[in-house]
């Protein structure tokens, strides 16, 4: 018998169950190796499922709206049509048990997408099968382009459409003046290749009086992640910046798509490069130095939960690129579309509640990192200058919660002293 349980994947390092958002395939229908059958929840996104095997669809254990824990089974694949009936027997007679209850490791029955970097995945090949979405193998086989010779952009090194295109079009474009196209094109390039899905946000549940509403997968993470810091020693330290100097900035390049955000974070990142024990993270073995600077900055989603999308070597990207991402990323984690590298890679993070007029307030630890800075409004405020007169100046209050097993006192005063030194005396060098 030719029968192959799809398990639910760990799509995170967190993740102990997660919950199927839809079935790309019904029961009975045909499916290919690397094939996505199934769109998964986890902790932080929508993840596509792929099976390594070829054949049909026979029964659905798990179904859409449903959670399943890690690991447990939540379909059935039967290599042939005949073995379909089998297999819906061998599901009504409890014969995913064993496996929903196996201490056993996850099988590669099914893999999530995840991203595509080439130190991670190596390449698109996994166990010897060629990995790609059945456009690009479509499309490959009219433009008879050979698939082995790419290098997969898509979900875990996946083959997509747009890197056949890439390559057809590479092949087409020795002249120097292009065709002249018959739609407009768009001046710009993303900043990301488009997602093959873009479902719509899910919107919040309306609170009813005297209604319990259960938590959303993204809030019982954050549940698990506040529970965790509760272990970890922390302490706070205020300060008060002067943002004049950032604001006539600001102002002044706001209009070649430059964010308020995307300054703090490029202030903050240039800064940690002086303070690198404030980019670090506490192990058992010792302190964790980063060699990345990667800054989080938490974004409230719609319906329910918090996720902190991260830009990247941000002391070495300049304003404009990491104003760019910036956009991509929180249009992306919307949307649900975040690979777990651009929300889960932070070494230090940002909470900006000074666009809702919050004066000051202190921020929770995140797990894994050292230190987060929780930045208040920039108001006028009536204060004594140097010649022994009054002036109005704008200032932000902003408080840092350090974990107070690495990091002291000292460090993290020395490290919003300097913060501030840059934004109130030399902003400029931000856009440099």
């Amino acid at each position: 018998m030719s029968i192959h349980e799809v398990f639910m994947p760990a799509l995170s390092s967190t993740m102990t169950e997660g919950k199927i958002v839809s079935w790309v395939k019904s029961p009975g229908d045909k499916v290919e190796k690397g094939e996505t059958v199934v769109v998964v929840e986890s902790d932080k996104a929508d993840m596509d499922v792929e099976t390594f095997y070829e054949g049909f669809l026979a029964h659905i254990i798990v179904e859409a709206g449903e959670t399943a824990p890690v690991g447990s089974a939540i379909a059935f694949i039967a290599e042939t049509e005949a073995e379909i009936e089998t297999a819906k027997s061998l599901a009504n007679s409890g014969g995913a048990a064993a496996t929903t209850s196996s201490p056993e490791p996850i099988p590669a029955t099914a893999t999530a997408a995840t991203p595509a970097l080439a130190s991670q995945n190596g390449s698109n090949h996994k166990e010897g099968r060629l990995v790609a979405s059945p456009r690009a193998r479509k499309l490959a086989k009219e433009l008879k382009v050979d698939l082995t010779t790419l290098q997969g952009t898509g979900p875990h090194g996946r083959i997509v459409a747009e890197d056949v295109e890439a390559l057809s079009n590479k092949g087409k474009q020795p002249a120097p003046a292009p065709v002249a196209p018959p739609a407009p094109v768009p001046t710009s390039a993303p900043v990301a290749p488009p997602a093959p899905r873009t479902p719509a946000p899910t919107p919040a549940v309306a609170a009813v009086p005297g209604q319990t509403v259960p938590l959303t997968t993204f809030q019982n993470a954050v549940v698990r992640n506040m529970v965790a810091t509760i272990s970890v020693p922390v302490f706070r330290v205020g300060y008060t910046i002067t943002t004049d100097g950032l604001d006539k900035l600001y102002k002044q390049i706001k209009s070649k798509g430059v964010t308020m955000t995307a300054l703090l974070a490029k202030a903050v990142a240039v800064t940690l490069q002086k303070h690198p024990l404030l980019n670090a993270s506490y192990s058992d073995q010792g302190i964790v130095y980063h060699s990345d600077i990667n800054i989080s900055v938490a974004v409230a989603m719609d319906d329910g939960g918090l996720i902190t999308p991260v830009l990247q070597n941000a002391d070495a990207v300049d304003i404009y690129s990491l104003s760019r991402t910036w956009k991509s990323l929180v249009e992306r984690a919307r949307t649900k579309q975040l690979q777990p590298q651009e929300y889960n890679s932070g070494t230090f993070t940002l909470s900006n509640l000074g666009m809702f007029g919050v004066d000051k307030f202190d921020a929770i630890l995140p797990p894994g990192q050292g230190s987060i800075l929780a930045i208040g409004a920039s108001r006028p405020q009536v204060v004594a200058t140097p010649d022994g007169l009054f002036g109005v100046r704008q200032q932000m209050q902003v408080n840092i919660t350090s974990d107070h097993r690495i990091i002291y006192g000292a460090h993290a005063a020395a490290f919003l002293q300097d913060l501030a030194k840059l934004i109130e005396t030399n902003p400029q060098s931000l856009t440099m």
